[in-house]
């Protein structure tokens, strides 16, 4: 089992990080926002609940994401 980062980690983690909002975000805020992180790690959150924190992705990862989105297969 993982320990999870505490508070003051994860605040840490997220300054400074710039947010986007999705361009496909909807009219009762329902969309994410994604940040590329002072270490390079990629974060998504939920607009609407930024207080639950965000998942990373490394580089790797998030390029096969955004690759698999753009050609349907997921």
């Amino acid at each position: 089992m993982t320990e999870q980062p505490t508070s003051q980690v994860m605040e840490a983690m997220f300054e400074g990080a710039l947010w986007h909002k999705s361009t496909y975000s909807g009219i009762n805020n329902g969309c994410i926002e994604h940040a590329v992180l002072a270490s390079g790690r990629h974060a998504v959150r939920d607009t609407k609940d930024r207080a639950l924190g965000a998942h990373t992705f490394g580089r790797d990862q998030w390029r096969a994401f955004v690759t698999a989105v753009c050609d349907g297969s997921i």
